[in-house]
């Protein structure tokens, strides 16, 4: 198979690009390279010098994007790195990297991985149950479907997926894995989907679970707040002669449901302020001071044509902001 044949499609391209603005000299970070679109187009609207470090914890998606950007990779224009963005204080370091002057984490996942049948991450097409984008994680979705006890599945189905059924789902899940072992992407659908209407081109009644055990498997809430204050810091470091920074640093973050989208806004929000302290205290005691400004008060998602062009991009959510330059 040629690892260069990719379905993948940047989400909301021109918008990230507007709000990074790569140039020359430039030095970027894509955090979750997935299919390396977002990175390609960086790279070419920061040439001739421009650099990027491609990170990804999933060694199929850097073997893809090493062939398909070999190029950029040769003149060292590109770096690439196995790795999670939870570790990417260190990974930075590890590179060389300094004066970083945007980063960008995709929290979606590749049309590749999606639609590889034995990463088990979607219902359309049978496979085993896995979901890890990691494989080197210990425990797969298919763990969790199988040992986890009904209290604890319910609970994985309702924080991470906000699925309303929660309980009669895990219910039936621990019943139906009594008579045997649940392995397969379809089987666990059906399960899950048995005795719901469901009208064809309707959210599936299984995406809810899917979404939630994906989330649960790969630990992705909270590898998302240990990295965003490390993009902070990383944004906001001086040279390494000491001076100031010329530039603001930009991040831009790409969501794809409320959970993730909540701890983006968050964050910004609470780093955009001067003051965190309750309104009943009158004078400032907490000496917090805003290290960002917020570049989309509200965020900005994919217009008609291409939801049309990419419906895999309807749930998108595009929050940027820039450090503070003292």
């Amino acid at each position: 198979m040629n690892l260069t044949q990719t379905q993948h499609i940047p989400v909301m391209l021109e918008e990230v690009m507007q709000l990074l603005q790569p140039h020359a000299g430039g030095q970027y970070i894509d955090a979750t390279l997935g299919g390396g679109g977002h990175t390609s187009a960086i790279l070419a609207r920061s040439a001739p010098t421009g650099k990027v470090l491609g990170v990804d914890t999933d060694v199929q998606a850097l073997a893809r994007v090493k062939e398909r950007l070999s190029y950029y990779v040769s003149e060292g224009r590109l770096l690439l790195t196995h790795g999670n963005f939870s570790d990417l204080s260190q990974i930075v370091e590890q590179a060389g990297l300094t004066s970083v002057q945007g980063i960008l984490l995709d929290l979606g996942f590749s049309s590749d991985q999606m639609d590889t049948p034995e990463r088990g991450f979607a219902f359309s097409t049978d496979g085993p149950l896995d979901m890890r984008l990691n494989q080197s994680l210990a425990t797969t979705a298919a763990d969790l479907v199988n040992e986890a006890d009904e209290a604890e599945l319910a609970d994985i189905f309702w924080k991470y997926g906000e699925e309303r059924r929660s309980r009669q789902i895990a219910r039936r899940i621990v019943n139906q894995r009594a008579k045997g072992a649940i392995t397969r992407t379809k089987q666990l659908a059906d399960l899950v989907a048995a005795g719901v209407p469901y009208k064809p081109g309707a959210i599936h009644p299984a995406t809810r679970v899917f979404q939630a055990l994906r989330i649960a498997v790969n630990q992705e809430l909270e590898r998302l707040e240990a990295v965003l204050p490390q993009i902070l810091e990383i944004l906001s470091k001086k040279r390494a002669d000491g001076g100031r920074r010329e530039e603001a640093g930009r991040m831009a973050i790409i969501a794809f449901h409320s959970l993730e989208d909540r701890i983006v806004k968050e964050f910004m929000r609470r780093e955009a302020t001067d003051c965190l302290c309750p309104p009943h205290v009158p004078v400032c005691v907490c000496g917090h001071k805003a290290r960002l400004r917020l570049l989309t008060p509200k965020p900005r998602m994919p217009g008609a044509q291409e939801i049309e062009r990419n419906p895999r991009a309807r749930s998108a959510r595009l929050r940027a902001a820039e450090v503070v330059v003292e």
